[in-house]
């Protein structure tokens, strides 16, 4: 969890993460923001996220992107 905060850190350094539970329904990451974390995540944990997950509730909040990324590691 630690390693994904820093990569969220690094794309938005405003953004409170710990605290955010909205981050997409409130506008707080676009579309481009949500590419390039996309990217990001891949690149850091090894993960290919399909297109199907990539849906606001899996977005919305760093614990929603977590729980992504373990499924996305049990599924590899």
């Amino acid at each position: 969890m630690e390693e994904l905060m820093e990569v969220l850190s690094a794309l938005k350094p405003e953004i409170d993460f710990t605290k955010e539970t909205e981050l997409i329904d409130e506008g707080l990451l676009e579309s481009f923001d949500v590419i390039t974390l996309i990217a990001e995540l891949e690149d850091q944990f090894g993960v290919e996220i399909p297109a199907e997950e990539i849906v606001p509730e899996n977005f919305n909040s760093a614990e929603g992107i977590w729980r992504l990324l373990e499924r996305m590691k049990e599924e590899a």
